[in-house]
């Protein structure tokens, strides 16, 4: 996030690290929509039971080059297996005619000697930590010593069955003929991530034979996932995968609406959902962080009141966000008291917030922060006071989502300079996807009470986003 200034918006291998029913007869009431339930996760409802490998469930037995049996062989093969059943009974659905199941799959370690190494897609395998689909010849490997053993034991093994229902997402694109030779890959990237989401639907729905996803932490971490394989330097000329924002809403697309919602994701489409946020920074020396003051807070404050144009603006109180207020509880390191229409803030616990994490070598790191993480979570609050003064309930399960569309909105409004005097920057949408994901305080009600489901909350922003103030009103009331 920067002060206002103006903004500069704008294979043969495909890779990872390049995610109202009606009825006969008249009945009193009104449609309810998918959001209406808050606890709901795009119409399903929110569990907290198993997730990963169902147990008792015989292993697939298809023929792998190169697999010596190791257990990141073994799920993913049965990923395969269960990603192309589901294909098998949709893809007549979705694109018509036959589905042909890609068959030629490949296992490899990367720390394998170059002689030794097998060729994948052309290439020798030796240090290549990666999945991806081959579209020479049609085939999908896997490296099971480096990449799927980090991705279970940080995000768990669902996080693996995601990335391989994403390759085979590649498989479905070019065996259909979804995919043009003069598609941009951000597209289809972009397609993949919604294949991928339409088919941890059919998991989450309990329709998959060899897994299990719950919508709670299970669903959480699958997205995390996907946020630690974002392209994070929007500057790299390699970055054409999509940020962790665009991984998720092609996800989330994918997840709420299926895999016909998937093809109609083109050129036109991406380019709408980009609009004016912002895609690159305008020099090498740009990192977007605005570091976190008091006179930066105070600076977002008055850009949400310059949107929002309560009639009372809220005070900001920086001695903590405990500031003993008699209707609320204190949420930290921001919070909002009704009763005095004060946001408190705890300026250490907000400054470590957004600050960006040090190098940590850790490959997969899906706690992205940065001055925005900050900044949003001032919005959230801010927001209460917005809902307190349209006479909404500041306790209820609506209120966090709302606070998170909201914040969506004012996010949005920045990046068009509509929003007083701070501009958005590259990342800032990231930093703020990966805190609805961590601990969800920016989709939370005045008592800092949130819905369990990543998922949900994560999906109130980008509503917000895309679709402004008006969206969240037709969402959420």
């Amino acid at each position: 996030m920067r002060r206002h200034r103006s903004v500069l918006a704008v294979a043969s291998l495909v890779t990872l690290a390049a995610l109202v029913t009606g009825c006969s007869g008249a009945i009193d009431g009104r449609a309810v929509s998918i959001y209406d339930n808050p606890f709901t996760v795009a119409g399903l409802p929110a569990t907290s039971g198993p997730s990963g490998p169902r147990e008792g469930v015989p292993d697939a037995q298809l023929p792998v080059r190169g697999a010596d049996g190791s257990a990141a062989d073994v799920l993913a093969t049965n990923a395969v297996d269960d990603i192309a059943a589901f294909w098998q009974s949709e893809y007549p659905r979705v694109f018509g005619g036959d589905f042909r199941p890609a068959t030629d799959l490949l296992s490899w370690d990367p720390d394998a000697d170059r002689a030794q190494a097998p060729t994948f897609c052309g290439d020798n395998t030796h240090g290549f930590a990666n999945a991806g689909y081959c579209t020479r010849d049609g085939s999908i490997g896997w490296d099971r010593t480096v990449l799927l053993p980090s991705l279970i034991e940080t995000f768990g093994p669902m996080s693996v069955v995601m990335v391989m229902a994403h390759e085979y997402g590649h498989a479905v694109q070019y065996g259909s003929g979804l995919a043009g030779d003069d598609d941009l890959t951000l597209v289809l990237e972009q397609q993949a991530d919604c294949f991928a989401g339409a088919y941890m639907r059919h998991v989450a729905q309990g329709d998959s034979r060899h897994f299990t996803l719950n919508t709670s932490d299970g669903l959480n971490s699958v997205m995390a996932a996907m946020v630690a394989v974002r392209d994070s330097d929007p500057n790299d000329p390699e970055s054409v995968h999509g940020s962790a924002f665009e991984r998720i809403t092609a996800f989330q697309i994918g997840f709420t609406d299926g895999a016909k919602s998937c093809t109609k994701i083109d050129e036109t489409d991406v380019l709408s959902r980009q609009a004016e946020l912002p895609q690159q920074f305008t020099t090498e020396s740009d990192t977007g962080e605005m570091p976190v003051t008091e006179e930066s807070v105070q600076l977002t404050v008055d850009s949400l009141q310059a949107l929002f144009d309560l009639p009372r603006k809220p005070a900001v109180d920086f001695a903590g966000a405990d500031t003993g207020c008699p209707d609320a509880e204190t949420t930290q390191p921001v919070s909002y008291c009704p009763a005095t229409n004060t946001i408190g803030v705890s300026m250490p616990e907000l400054v470590e917030r957004g600050t960006p994490n040090p190098e940590s070598g850790d490959e997969f790191d899906a706690d992205v922060r940065g001055d925005f993480g900050a900044y949003v979570l001032v919005a959230s609050r801010f927001t209460l006071a917005a809902q307190a003064h349209a006479e909404k309930s500041l306790t209820e399960a609506k209120t966090a989502v709302r606070a998170a569309c909201l914040s969506g909105a004012w996010t949005a409004a920045t990046a068009v300079g509509e929003a007083g005097g701070l501009t958005l920057s590259p990342g800032d949408l990231d930093e703020a996807v990966s805190g609805l994901l961590n601990d969800g305080l920016m989709a939370s009600d005045v008592n800092g009470n949130t819905v369990p489901s990543g998922f949900a909350r994560v999906d109130a922003f980008r509503s917000g986003v895309l679709g402004g103030e008006q969206a969240c009103e037709n969402r959420y009331g």
